[in-house]
């Protein structure tokens, strides 16, 4: 026996790593865990401290058979699943597997990116298995299971038959329900702004806003005081009495990470975390580029560390002059620091070779894989150039008691955002600010002490608003910023409770189901401390600990159950009993006269008929969930295009549409207009919401195929009063109100009512 096995997760390395270790080397793949706990039941001797059971995961036996046979015919076996705490712990079972059938020596290998000389460097340095880190994954294991296993039978109990709950998720959900709970509960506040547009000596006119009165923050509550200083101003001669010019530097963006990485997808390529991370896992297990073979693309996607490796920095330190000009190559490399939970083992992710440029390869990539490749690209060339150099301008304009401030900016020198420009935007505010405000404009050369002359003061309403509705972006930053999961989970955390219903994309911003109120309602009452982001934090920390070798696995288990059986004690008898509070209504079955009830369902509540099974008749209970005269008289008219029986408004995962009564006989639906006829020539279709295969929100004609009219921005049924054209559009822009502007001369006013 002289060869070698090389044993990896995923079955899509082994062909690159072939090419790699050479015909020495046998690879085979686990195709992910090849022990885990039995789905049918708990799996976990809480009695005998938290032993798990592990059995054999369904469809693995045969690929547990394949490496018991080639570990037989080998003097040294691999373990190489990914450097992660999933990844320790295959690598754990697969050893103990092979282990009762071969002397042969056992080694763990780590390698970070698949590129030859990282895996020949790791073959030749190998390691043993880290215990402490297959502790930690197994004590993770072990705590969903037990919120899981626990919690979603009492669900079923209450409520209903198929909900679930999840250590991490649940207080996933909380972070969405209180941001919805916030939004319903704001009370705006209105204020106005006073805009000056201003001409001094010399050209171009300029803008300033209101910034101080009697030196202290401007504040104008209402219409009176605007025009209070409107009439102030009538005749003033505002004197130019401060100048300021600097000099300001922005630095670079450090290189991704998992959250960062789904963040700035979300936001530049409206990818979700689940397509980025799988994206991301096909450009890192490698990519076939014609001669040159199936190359690994990237590094490891799974990391928290900023980190780069001397040959990495060393790489594009010698890319970015013969690139860019040597004017754009800082003296020293740019370090950047991780924070301290992060693992510096690991690097941040990064191109395996820098001068396999986005434009060289994007023949061997479909689009959004080169998106993708070309944004870990950029960011990570960007990362080690210069700052960009901006002189900036700042006027103060007195007219007496008023201070009047305008800013402006230009670009001197492009630096890294010749590369790359980070999206700016803090998704959990909706008016984040970017910068100053007019930062983008250059202010005339004026000297102190001018005169300026007012050619328009502009008083304009607005409305404090409420905080924004999480994007998946901000959401996978606010759990980061409060410690909830790790790099490995964000994305699988969404996507739970999206899959769940327990909470919808709509417009690229999380609601939360009437279902997912519910459940979380019931969970924070019953379960304080599963749903505590401090106490979820906590146990992420403890986790951290145990791989460190700071905490015993069972130590921390045993510190979570006590409390958290308790309370399990508790909810059996005190959680509310939805399923059988079936509420009363004065309303009867059109169908056999029996009454009605309100009940609990996928979407939320509905409205059926007593006689279920006999009878199957549903009501939707309208927007507000309620039985009452207006819920009822959301109906529709017409009759089914395809059958002729009459029509009924549903509610499905994405909101209300409408639906043949005599569904599933016949499955005839349609969107439900937005009251905007559509504009082309001999057309009478109508305007409706539409989704788009990535779950975009647009605006087509209900005449499709037949009439292709779209639009991105919602439309108002409200005719231009500048060129008559029959709808406006509504546009939402971060520091600004929402506004209505006509998509055929670019009339705009103040959206009020949004």
């Amino acid at each position: 026996m002289t060869k070698s096995l090389l044993i990896v997760e995923s079955p899509t390395k082994v062909k690159t790593l072939k090419k790699i270790v050479g015909k020495d080397f046998t690879v085979k793949a686990s195709v992910g865990h090849i022990k885990d706990l039995p789905k049918s039941r708990l799996g976990v001797d809480v009695d005998n401290d938290f032993a798990p059971e592990y059995i054999t995961s369904r469809g693995k036996g045969k690929i547990l058979q394949e490496l018991r046979n080639a570990a037989k015919k080998v003097d040294k076996i691999y373990l190489a699943p990914d450097p992660d705490r999933e990844g320790e712990a295959i690598a754990y079972h697969i050893g103990n597997e092979v282990a009762g059938v071969t002397k042969s020596k056992i080694y763990r290998v780590l390698f970070n990116e698949i590129t030859k000389q990282a895996v020949l460097e790791a073959v030749n340095n190998p390691t043993e298995l880290n215990p402490n880190r297959v502790d930690a994954q197994q004590a993770r294991r072990i705590l969903d299971r037990l919120v899981g296993y626990k919690i979603s039978p009492l669900l079923w109990k209450k409520v209903r038959r198929g909900l679930s709950a999840g250590r991490v998720q649940s207080v996933a959900l909380r972070i969405v329900c209180e941001r919805e709970r916030a939004i319903q509960s704001f009370q705006p506040r209105e204020y106005w702004s006073i805009t000056l547009t201003l001409e001094g000596s010399r050209q171009p006119q300029f803008q300033a806003q209101l910034f101080k009165i009697d030196d202290k923050k401007a504040e104008v509550a209402d219409k009176a005081a605007a025009d209070q200083i409107l009439k102030n101003l009538k005749g003033a001669k505002p004197v130019l009495t401060d100048i300021v010019k600097k000099e300001k530097k922005r630095n670079p963006t450090a290189p991704f990470i998992t959250s960062t990485l789904q963040q700035e997808a979300s936001k530049k390529l409206y990818f979700s975390p689940k397509k980025t991370m799988t994206l991301a896992q096909r450009l890192y297990e490698g990519i076939a580029l014609g001669k040159k073979g199936t190359v690994g693309l990237i590094t490891y996607m799974r990391t928290d560390a900023v980190r780069l490796s001397e040959h990495a920095i060393g790489e594009v330190r010698a890319f970015i002059p013969e690139k860019y000009g040597a004017k754009y190559l800082p003296a020293k490399p740019n370090v950047y620091k991780s924070k301290k939970s992060a693992q510096e083992a690991h690097e941040a992710i990064r191109p395996t070779d820098v001068r396999l440029q986005p434009n060289a390869i994007k023949a061997y990539l479909e689009k959004d894989l080169l998106r993708l490749y070309q944004l870990i690209w950029s960011r990570f060339v960007s990362c080690q150039m210069v700052p960009a150099v901006f002189d900036t301008m700042q006027f103060d304009i007195r007219s007496g008691n008023y201070l009047f401030r305008s800013n402006g900016s230009i670009l001197k020198f492009d630096g890294f955002m010749k590369v790359y420009v980070e999206t700016q935007e803090d998704e959990n505010n909706a008016a984040a600010k970017t910068g100053s405000k007019g930062d983008d404009r250059l202010l005339p050369p004026l000297e102190k002490g001018e005169a300026l002359k007012i050619h328009k003061a502009l008083p304009e309403q607005h409305f404090t608003q409420p905080p924004a509705r999480f994007s998946e972006a901000a959401l996978v930053k606010e759990l980061e910023d409060k410690g909830i999961g790790r790099p490995s989970t964000y994305a699988a955390i969404i996507s739970v409770i999206k899959d769940r219903d327990y909470i919808q994309s709509l417009e690229r911003r999380l609601h939360p189901s009437e279902l997912g109120f519910l459940i979380n309602d019931l969970l924070v009452e019953n379960f304080p401390d599963i749903v505590s982001t401090e106490f979820t934090a906590k146990m992420e920390d403890q986790l951290d600990d145990i791989e460190k070798g700071k905490l015993g696995w069972v130590e921390a288990l045993r510190s979570f159950y006590t409390p958290f059986k308790a309370d399990l004690e508790k909810a059996e008898s005190k959680m509310k009993d939805i399923k059988s509070e079936a509420e009363e209504t004065d309303e009867v079955c059109e169908k056999c006269n029996q009454p009605m009830v309100i009940k609990w369902g996928r979407f939320g509540k509905f409205m059926a008929c007593s006689g279920y099974p006999d009878c199957k008749n549903t009501r939707d209970l309208g927007e507000e969930g309620d039985s009452s005269d207006a819920a009822k008289s959301d109906e529709v008219e017409g009759d089914c295009d395809l059958c002729g029986a009459e029509l009924v408004m549903k509610r499905g995962r994405f909101g209300k549409f409408i639906s043949c009564s005599d569904y599933p006989k016949c499955k005839f639906t349609k969107q439900i207009g937005t009251g905007v006829a559509c504009p082309e020539k001999s057309c009478e279709g109508e305007i409706a919401a539409r989704r788009s295969k990535k779950g975009r929100t647009f605006y087509g004609c209900t005449k499709y195929p037949d009439c292709k009219f779209v639009l991105w921005d919602k439309p108002i049924a409200e005719a231009c009063p500048q060129c008559k054209n029959p709808f406006l559009v509504e546009k939402w822009k971060k520091n600004e109100d929402p506004s209505m502007v006509c998509p055929s001369c670019g009339f705009k006013k103040t959206n009020t009512a949004a």
